[in-house]
Parts: C-alpha cells; structure tokens; sequence
C-alpha cells in the first residue's frame, strides 16, 4: 500500500511579481504513520506559546530552526522517497500563458507518468493520494480529482483514492510542504542549504519545458 501526498510550490501567474517557476512535490511512503509523527514532534518541539497559536506547520513562515528540523527528521526517515517536477516558466509558450489549468494538469500529468514509467509504484497496489486543498474552488477540485483519477485508470490502476483535504487536518501534506519549499528555493533563490539536507530522499527532479 502506498502513501502520496503532493504539494505544490510558486505559482502560474507569468506577472513581474510572479514567481520565476512552479513545481510540484510528492512524498511517497508506505508509512505514513511515521511521517505524522514527525511532524507531530517538530511541532511538539516548539514554545508552547508559540505551539497553541500555531494550527499547521508552514515551510515559508516558520523559523530557520523549525525548517532545519522537519528537514533533518524526514531525511532520517527510511521509507520516504520525494519526486519534484519543476516547471521553467521562462520556458512556457506564450499561447499557454493564459491556461493555467492546462499547464498545472500537464505538470502534474508528467508527474504521474514519472511514477508509472520508473515502476517507483506496484499497477496492483492500493495507492492513496493526498492533495493539498489550497484552491477553495469546489469545480476546479472536483476537474482535478478527475483528470487524476482517469490518468491511473488509464494506467491500469483503478485502486486509486484520491483525497483533496486541508493541510491542517492532514499532518503528511505539511511535510511534503517542507520538502517542496526546500526544491523550490534551490530554483527560485539559488538557496541550496535546505536542499542539501533532503537530496539523498530526492529520487526524481526533473526539469520541464512545456
């Protein structure tokens, strides 16, 4: 049985504030109890003033010390591998400048055939895939959850549940989280210090030019 949970970094907007590219992130466990536990213990970790304010853990508010440890903690973890799929939007097609869903469904659909084509996942395998719900638009989830779903199927893999939850109801998606800021800031600002902690976890970081 296997564990997902994708996230998502930077944005699609192709504006001078906007960022200069946009990933996506997966965890893959067969544990994902054990992840839990880590973030459960990072936070646990925390002031306890600090603690009761604080609903979920986010990468790009959270202090260097906290980001260190979520980092250090999943990079112990044994049966944790992470794929990130990184989109240079310099790359992008001018024609698709104005069609976010397509290049956010491409993205994402490049990730999935990653998964399939490496065999990091069993066809007969239970898998559950966990989404961030950070777009409150009930029709674009609900588009989503479809274009995924069909892409397993297609694949021969109908024992697929996908759940799109609120990070702060689902510990795993605020570590993947961790790890997709961690990807993003190694592209985005040329940081590598909390890169360099998860790399060895990083099985796929490929590179997309739509």
């Amino acid at each position: 049985m296997a564990y997902i949970f994708l996230d998502e970094s930077g944005d699609l907007g192709f504006k001078p504030a906007s960022s200069k590219w946009f990933l996506f992130t997966i965890v893959l466990t067969n544990n994902h109890r054990r992840i839990e536990k880590v973030v459960r213990k990072v936070k646990e970790g925390m002031r306890k003033s600090k603690r009761k304010r604080v609903h979920e853990l986010h990468a790009y508010d959270s202090t260097q010390a906290v980001k260190l440890k979520m980092l250090r903690l999943l990079a112990k973890e044994k049966d944790l591998k992470i794929l990130s799929i990184i989109l240079n939007k310099k790359k992008v097609h001018v024609d698709f400048e104005n069609q976010k869903n397509y290049l956010y469904n491409y993205t994402a659909n490049v990730l999935l055939e990653l998964l399939h084509s490496k065999k990091i996942i069993d066809i007969d395998e239970p898998i559950f895939l966990y989404i961030d719900q950070k777009d409150t638009n009930k029709n674009i989830r609900d588009n989503f959850e479809k274009y995924l779903k069909d892409n397993f199927v297609k694949k021969g893999n109908g024992k697929v549940v996908i759940k799109i939850k609120p990070s702060h109801s689902e510990r795993c998606l605020q570590a993947v989280d961790f790890a997709s800021w961690a990807i993003f800031r190694k592209y985005e600002k040329g940081e590598y210090e909390y890169y360099e902690i998860i790399k060895d976890k990083i099985i796929e970081e490929n590179v997309i030019y739509p």
